[in-house]
């Protein structure tokens, strides 16, 4: 046996140890820290219609609503679960980026009120940031180029970039490998809808905060796994705070 090798007892010494330390955040983009005043469905229903879908009928209304519940989710996976043909739901999506681009161009997409402070906080008290979204890669740099983020976060994913999207863990675990972290327990999940909390627990992270400034209730969250709901993200460096000096 080397000298660097552990012994049984220190392997499982180690496995019971909590971390006392968060030292990522993988937070949501649309909802979360960003508003974008409805242009993700306004985007959601020009797919719909240009692919045959009759505005005011209960198909369009079901698959719209559809949209709503499963809000961060992979825009793709979306459209394949509403469209049976893949050629279709890839066509759908195209127009859904599209539209969506042209829709932000204008400067309609904005921070949410202490979403900016929230992150440079965590930044500075030791901790990485990972900025996720449902939305394709071009789309996200969109958006990230529009608020003058592209260099707020250590690390930005989406779905292609991880292979699945919400609620699979796939991104959360990612940003995990690519940042170098020891602990699926040293991560916060930070997100507005019941995909971000599945994430969240399907990951194994210690900390899956939900925010009530996007699609879904504080119900909705919890019931998906939420640890904690808070009004916005503004008021995460004090549930932080809060949890950090607990294992002190």
């Amino acid at each position: 046996m080397t000298g660097d090798a552990m012994t049984g007892d220190e392997i499982s010494m180690n496995d019971s140890h909590t971390p006392n330390r968060l030292r990522l955040a993988v937070v949501d983009m649309v909802g979360t820290t960003i508003t974008d005043d409805g242009r993700t469905e306004r985007a959601m229903s020009k797919a719909l219609v240009e692919h045959g879908i009759e505005p005011g009928t209960s198909r369009f209304e079901s698959m719209l609503g559809y949209a709503r519940n499963t809000m961060g989710f992979s825009k793709m996976t979306v459209f394949g679960h509403l469209f049976d043909d893949s050629a279709v739901a890839e066509s759908a999506n195209k127009i859904f980026e599209k539209t969506y681009d042209e829709l932000i161009e204008d400067g309609g997409v904005r921070a949410i009120a202490g979403a900016e402070d929230a992150i440079l906080w965590m930044r500075e008290s030791g901790m990485q940031i990972c900025l996720a979204t449902g939305f394709g890669r071009h789309t996200q740099n969109m958006v990230l180029e529009s608020l003058g983020w592209m260099g707020l976060a250590d690390l930005s994913l989406c779905p292609a970039d991880a292979g699945r999207g919400r609620p699979y863990p796939d991104m959360i675990l990612t940003a995990v490998l690519a940042l170098d972290l020891d602990d699926v327990r040293e991560v916060a999940v930070v997100g507005d809808t019941s995909s971000d909390m599945l994430s969240g627990v399907r990951s194994g992270a210690s900390l899956v905060a939900g925010v009530l400034t996007g699609s879904h209730s504080e119900a909705t969250l919890r019931a998906a796994g939420a640890t904690v709901v808070v009004d916005s993200i503004k008021q995460l460096p004090l549930l932080v705070e809060k949890r950090e000096a607990k294992h002190l």
